[in-house]
């Protein structure tokens, strides 16, 4: 990629300052050596993008290539800067790659995105911005895929004010959490590029689009490219033969499972072709099969959206042919820098790097374990920050919950590695720092992102340290009982203790079963969610049996007890005093651990708070509220 210098402006040059002062200070170089490129959108023609400034792929030791982004943050620069662990050829170095090989030495993600977008732009299609995470489509819960925005378009509802469009958009995907980390491309965030026709050009220019794009523009050897088919697509398999020029052992016929392309339980959908990269280009085309993740790597899907799926999976022809493209990124990303896994690119490395630093860690001589970890919270760092800037809240229910467990997640990995101080806003800017050519409104709600992801943390950290004392204590029995007994049998968590850590310690149980999996010890999910619904079934049961007008014994309680002050706006934690406790409806002193009660704490500030204890062990006692007197609703609270 060329590098280009700019005159900063005065915040520019700060920032540029400080690249250069980090550089010389890492690196022992002259600053004259650095390209600084700036980000606005008046400076396209230098190929950059928003926030403001970001230096990029520095040529700083030989076989190194360094990364440093700038952004401005209200008056002043900040900078957040990485050393990528692949080696890799010096940033604008004249020699050229091996034979069979791309040019490793230009890609940053940066480039390839802009390479993708700026080769559209070049063809028709019109530079649109992002969609939400959060869509307005009732179908799916978040946005998982580039044609979402457009699916009015596709389904004939809107008219389209664009025949063509070209889009790199944000997603969130969570079906398969418990891979992220382990194999080398899942993830829950990503970004897909994507270039869209609306009744415009179909199939061939689709094709001929994509391989020139690859081989052209990326540089992509073209012996290195496989191609699939949906098995009954004759046209697009002679298109990819006898225009494209694919010899037909590289193409491959494959079933709707892998080549027929549908965003949700109904909606636009359709046959696709997909473009393969051959990660080991020695190894026999015969018998070889694409679904080999250790040899093959899927990096563009081209979808030929001509139907409507409805509710009963009735297929109906759409009223115009469209096309709907998705390139991943960080797939092209890994393969064009030349890296074994998409952690280890420009686009989440400086991320893991910035865990890895705060818990002490070299990531690169870590062992599997540790490098999954890291690597978690490096995926899930850059999800929550993107949803938060969309407005999702960590909450226990729907998009809420899944920002809290994607949180809770990072924290639990954090604290196993050694971090014992809130981190994760810290992590969270390295995130936003590289988000701007994504989603410049992330930098702008960056302040609002770090303080939600401080309370947030600092909350579950109440409860994670006893959480996990519990836990171990558990694994401990679990694991002593077993080397007692008969070898083979099952080791599993008790199903109480796993339904206490979530309902009392607010341990998701996802993370238990991954903390115990880690040991050789499962959780039995059956009887586990047996407890969840007769925990249920007891709520609904008080519900019924509690009298909660102001005439009964609560209600006589409360006006007894008069107001509180509420200091929840100021203070995370305070000391308080129960000053009332009922049992059966009626005043009583003390209560039995375990047993159902009610408690006024003296804290919370509401006329009074009527509390149930529902659990009562391990010296914890958990208050949840149930009635308000006058008006509102409490939140959750524990008491030791």
């Amino acid at each position: 990629m060329m590098q280009t210098s700019v005159r900063p402006d005065k915040a520019m040059a700060a920032c540029f300052s400080r690249v250069a002062r980090l550089a010389v200070s890492q690196a022992r170089i002259s600053p004259l050596r650095m390209g600084c490129f700036a980000m606005r959108e008046p400076l396209r023609d230098h190929g950059l993008y928003h926030p403001l400034t970001s230096c990029r792929s520095l040529s700083l030791l030989p076989g190194k290539r360094w990364d440093a982004v700038c952004r401005l943050h209200s008056s002043r620069a900040e900078v957040v800067a990485a050393a990528t662990a692949a080696e890799a050829p010096a940033v604008g170095g004249d020699a050229a790659p091996p034979a069979g090989q791309p040019d490793t030495s230009k890609w940053t993600g940066a480039a390839i995105r802009e390479a993708f977008l700026s080769f559209y732009e070049q063809r028709g299609h019109v530079r649109l911005p992002s969609a939400s995470l959060v869509p307005a489509d009732p179908t799916v819960m978040l946005t998982i895929a580039g044609m979402l925005q457009f699916k009015p378009i596709f389904l004939g509802k809107e008219t389209r004010r664009h025949e063509r469009a070209t889009t790199t958009q944000k997603c969130v995907r969570t079906n398969d959490i418990e891979n992220v980390g382990v194999t080398a491309r899942h993830h829950t965030f990503f970004e897909m590029l994507g270039n869209f026709s609306f009744g415009d050009y179909f199939k061939e220019d689709a094709v001929k689009y994509a391989w020139e794009l690859s081989t052209k523009v990326y540089g992509l050897p073209p012996e290195r490219i496989w191609v699939s088919v949906f098995e009954t697509d004759d046209e697009t398999f002679a298109l990819w033969r006898d225009v494209v020029g694919v010899p037909v052992e590289r193409i491959r016929r494959m079933g709707a499972a892998d080549n027929f392309w549908e965003a949700g339980a109904t909606g636009p959908c359709g046959p696709c072709t997909e473009l393969y990269y051959d990660l080991q280009p020695g190894q026999p085309t015969a018998g070889a099969s694409l679904e080999d993740d250790s040899r093959f790597i899927e990096f563009y899907n081209l979808v030929f959206m001509e139907s409507n799926k409805g509710p009963s999976g009735d297929l109906t022809p759409l009223a115009a042919r469209n096309i709907d493209t998705g390139l991943g990124l960080e797939r092209m990303a890994q393969i064009l820098q030349g890296v074994s896994n998409n952690y280890d690119t420009d686009l989440i490395l400086p991320i893991v790097l910035e865990a890895a630093k705060l818990a002490g860690i070299d990531y690169h001589s870590a062992d599997a374990a540790t490098r999954t970890a890291l690597r978690v919270i490096g995926d899930h760092t850059r999800a929550v920050v993107y949803l938060l800037s969309d407005g999702v809240l960590p909450t226990n229910v729907g998009r809420g919950y899944i920002v809290r467990r994607l949180l809770r997640r990072v924290i639990v990995k954090g604290s196993l590695l050694g971090i014992s101080e809130v981190f994760t806003p810290r992590v969270a800017e390295v995130a936003v720092a590289l988000s701007g050519a994504c989603d410049p409104e992330v930098a702008a709600n960056a302040a609002r992102i770090y303080e939600e992801l401080e309370g947030e943390e600092t909350r579950f950290r109440r409860t994670l340290a006893a959480g996990e004392k519990l836990l171990k204590s558990v694994l401990k029995d679990v694991l002593d009982k077993a080397g007692a007994a008969q070898h083979g049998q099952r080791l599993v968590v008790p199903s109480d203790r796993a339904f206490l850590l979530y309902d009392s310690y607010g341990f998701p149980l996802e993370i238990t079963a991954e903390i115990a999996a880690e040991v050789g010890v499962g959780v039995d999910i059956a009887a586990f969610d047996a407890a969840m619904q007769a925990q249920r079934q007891r709520s609904k049961d008080s519900v019924k049996t509690v009298d909660m007008t102001a005439g009964s014994a609560f209600g006589d309680l409360a006006e007894q007890l008069g107001k509180t002050e509420f200091v929840g706006h100021t203070q995370l934690e305070t000391s308080a005093t129960i000053t009332a406790l009922m049992q059966d409806g009626k005043p009583v002193d003390t209560v039995a651990a375990g047993v159902p009660c009610f408690a006024s704490p003296s804290f919370l500030g509401f006329n009074p708070l009527i509390m149930s204890v529902r659990q009562c062990s391990w010296g914890r006692c958990a208050l949840h509220p149930l009635h308000v007197a006058s008006a509102g609703h409490g939140r959750d609270c524990g008491a030791i």
